[in-house]
């Protein structure tokens, strides 16, 4: 089970790391794929975004982040909570994440994500 639940991590340390790739972020047909269609975000920004208004034609911009901290907590067998830490290099600005993944038909796809800032560099 152990070995299970570290490669299901490793697997969705991959799959949040993907979402900070330009390539990916520029690329609505790739961003389709990992994001579910009731996809929802409350944006560090206060924002609330849906996939439908979140994704445009240049998909949702590349950003320079990096990702530190990743932890997982399974809720579910096809249910779990991502949580992690993000310094945004452009903005100088550091935030906590968290996203929950749904597995379905074969694949895991991000269902909600939030992002919180923070003051305190970690």
């Amino acid at each position: 089970m152990e070995s299970e639940s570290s490669s299901l991590k490793e697997q969705l340390y991959q799959l949040e790391e993907k979402l900070l790739k330009s390539e990916i972020r520029t690329s609505p047909e790739e961003l389709s794929l990992l994001l579910k269609d009731d996809f929802f975000e409350f944006g560090s920004s206060g924002r609330i975004w849906t996939k439908s208004n979140c994704i445009g034609e240049e998909g949702i911009g590349a950003v320079n982040m990096i990702l530190s901290d990743f932890d997982m907590h399974q809720l579910s067998e096809d249910t779990v909570l991502t949580t992690y830490r993000i310094f945004d290099e452009v903005k100088a600005e550091h935030t906590l994440r968290s996203s929950i993944w749904k597995y379905a038909n074969g694949r895991w796809q991000m269902f909600f994500h939030q992002g919180t800032k923070t003051k305190e560099p970690f």
